[in-house]
């Protein structure tokens, strides 16, 4: 039996997310003490020091209300203990900072100090267990958990609370340096409402279209305890659903079963929608007539009206009471981004009011979603946005080749019109997408695969016939398909489309193939007779139509007189075969470009171009099998006919009965896409 109290549970995938300074480690009151659910990295100093202040006003926006600070993670080599209580007194002095009316004076006496030493790679583990103790104790049992994500969410759930508000005031015109003061006690009496007797909190169940829907229940600000704070809640045992409301848990509005394999994530963890609504017409014992006071302004004053959208995002022990999850998380969390969103407002109360929005990320590592609040006055590619998204990507340990944290990214967490929920983030394509995933490898070796989605497009799409020389073309669409669902590129991928024109419709014939050649022409690279006709493309004409298409590509093109030899480029690399025969030497190469650009592959040999999707490679013997994803398809989009027919699937380079896939008497040319640099 694992002792909680006196062994630390490491959830994080990946701990150390630096090589210097410090880092906070995030835990859960819903979780034992000594359980780090993630780590996030100090981006603010002064000197050596963390900047507690500047620190505990990112975290407060980041972090969702039901995950806090619970101690420090420092990159030093020398005087472990010193170290340890170092990040002790650093972690303690960012959870005072944290600490305040929003926060309601939670307490976290145990603190975890880990010391990282870069030169042998040890990670040494400590505990101070009173604010007021020097002390601190050295723990040996360090369990890594086999299944962080369910850990965290069939424990617990998503509370959701989105509350647009008008805040309109006057301010004086002839003292417009009032208008901050006023402003700031308008906030002041906005957040007092959150807390009024007479407001009033909706609690539904978000996007589940099931017969076990739970009606909502309304809970009011005269029967909620807003003094209280998490390290008082007392949790609901099971079995407990059919008691008063107010003994209600989160578990009442979480799915008892669901279709499918169970998937722990925040895309599909159980979420609780919260409404806030103010109660004007409470039943009075007293008849009375509605009156209009009129108070006359002393001094010329001029009306500002400041437009705020809160959306918070909580995270929730199943088994806590619903009163305790307004009054201790959602609560505090509209408190914290109002006064985000009020202070970064501050300076341009008077001139054009920044256009502030919440935003909601599932990110890569990171068990619990990060909201991150922007100001979309400003373009995503302006530098302003840009040098954003890197801090972020710096404070979450996230690379800086791949855009992960822009607004396309953010998690959809609304209600589509059938009721159910609409939380994917490809949205506005019916096409088949990651159709190899489930295709099991029987290549025996090391397996490296495509990063990201994409979508798949195949022979007479559209309803156009392209059947017998598009498979080029179509390869292309899947390849711009993954740039635009991986977020690089916000083009729609070229296609046939239909357009309705009053009662008919009209196809747009070869839209897509006359857009890549006219593309090839201008630049010089086909004559004007090549539009509109049917003749085969290949890599390197595709790499000069994603450089005119998606404008990321800047090529340099070094030939060499090696027949076996690749073109080197600067954003792209092709490489060059003078026959299927040699592919198989390429493997580890094409394994390798998995695993650090991820992009699909386009092959092109003969009159055939495929789309390769992964690379099986046995060090050992050297064995090599191809995940390919054929173009050359005419069927429906029904993904068990396409992988059971083959056309996306593991090939050899020679099969069991001799056969080549690779043709040896044609050499190929072999497009890979470099992953932009860029977030």
């Amino acid at each position: 039996m694992i002792d909680d109290t006196k062994s630390i549970r490491v959830l994080c995938p990946k701990l150390l997310l630096t090589n210097s300074g410090h880092q906070w480690l995030i835990g859960s009151p819903f979780f034992p003490s000594l359980t780090i659910v993630s780590t996030v990295t100090c981006i603010h100093h002064n000197s050596s020091s963390p900047d507690h202040e500047k620190e505990s006003d990112d975290l407060r926006t980041l972090l969702p209300k039901g995950f806090h600070i619970i101690g420090a993670l420092i990159i030093k080599n020398s005087d472990v203990e010193k170290n340890a209580s170092e990040a002790v007194d650093a972690a303690r002095k960012l959870q005072r900072n944290l600490s305040g009316e929003a926060e309601a004076g939670l307490d976290v006496p145990v603190m975890i100090a880990v010391v990282a030493d870069l030169e042998t790679g040890d990670n040494k583990f400590f505990v101070s267990r009173s604010e007021n103790s020097t002390s601190i104790e050295t723990v040996e049992y360090v369990i890594y958990d086999d299944n962080p994500p369910e850990y965290v969410w069939e424990r617990g759930c998503l509370i959701r609370c989105e509350l647009p508000l008008k805040l309109p005031f006057y301010y004086p015109v002839n003292n417009p340096s009032d208008a901050q003061k006023i402003y700031l006690h308008a906030i002041e009496a906005v957040i007092d409402k959150f807390k009024d007797p007479q407001i009033v909190y909706l609690v539904e169940a978000l996007g589940q279209a099931s017969a076990e829907l739970p009606q909502p229940v309304i809970l009011r600000g005269k029967d909620l305890d807003f003094g209280t704070n998490l390290s008082n809640m007392k949790l609901v045992g099971e079995g407990a659903e059919d008691l008063d409301r107010k003994d209600l848990s989160c578990a009442h509005f979480c799915l008892k079963s669901k279709s499918g394999p169970t998937i722990f994530s925040a895309e599909s963890a159980d979420i609780i929608q919260v409404s806030v609504l103010h109660n004007r017409s409470e039943k009075s014992p007293i008849s009375t007539a509605p009156i209009a006071e009129f108070y006359p302004a002393s001094e010329d004053a001029r009306l500002l009206v400041v437009d705020f959208k809160l959306e918070v995002l909580c995270y929730a022990a199943k088994s806590l009471p619903l009163m305790d999850a307004i009054s201790m998380l959602v609560f505090p969390g509209l408190v914290d981004q109002l006064n985000s969103m009020t202070k970064a407002v501050m300076p341009y109360l008077l001139t054009q009011h920044p256009q502030l929005r919440p935003f909601h990320f599932s990110l890569p590592g990171v068990l619990h979603p990060i909201t991150v609040i922007y100001e979309l006055n400003y373009g995503e590619t302006e530098m302003k946005q840009v040098d954003v998204r890197k801090s972020l990507h710096l404070r979450l340990g996230l690379p800086f080749d791949r855009p992960l944290m822009r607004i396309a990214n953010a998690l959809d967490l609304s209600n589509t019109k059938d009721g159910s929920r609409s939380n994917s983030l490809r949205k506005g394509s019916s096409l088949l997408k990651d159709v190899h995933i489930g295709i099991l490898s029987s290549g025996g070796g090391l397996v490296s695969l495509v990063q990201g989605s994409y979508e798949y497009y195949h022979y007479l799409q559209d309803g156009f016939d392209d059947s017998g020389w598009g498979c080029a073309y179509r390869s292309l669409q899947t390849i711009i398909s993954w740039f635009k669902l991986q977020h690089y590129t916000s083009i729609d991928v070229p296609s046939h489309r239909y357009e309705k024109v009053t009662a008919y419709r009209v196809l747009i014939q070869n839209a897509f193939f006359r857009e890549i050649q006219q593309s090839l022409v201008e630049i010089g690279d086909k004559d004007p007779s090549f539009i509109g006709s049917r003749e085969w493309i290949g890599a390197i004409e595709l790499s000069f139509v994603l450089d005119k298409l998606l404008g990321i590509f800047n090529f340099r093109i070094c030939l060499s007189g090696n027949p076996t030899c690749f073109i080197e480029q600067v954003s792209c690399k092709i490489i060059n075969v003078r026959s299927g025969a040699e592919l198989p030497e390429k493997c580890r190469e094409l394994a390798l470009h998995f695993e650090t650009q991820g992009t699909p592959i386009m092959i092109g040999g003969g009159v055939l171009a495929y789309t390769l999707l992964g690379i099986d490679f046995n060090e050992a013997s050297g064995g090599c099998a191809f995940l390919i994803l054929d173009p050359h398809y005419t069927g429906n989009d029904e993904h068990n006919k396409i992988v059971n027919g083959g056309w996306c699937g593991w090939k050899k380079a020679v099969d069991s009965k001799g056969k080549n896939f690779f043709l040896h008497d044609k050499f190929y040319n072999l497009l890979l896409p470099q992953r932009p640099n860029m977030v």
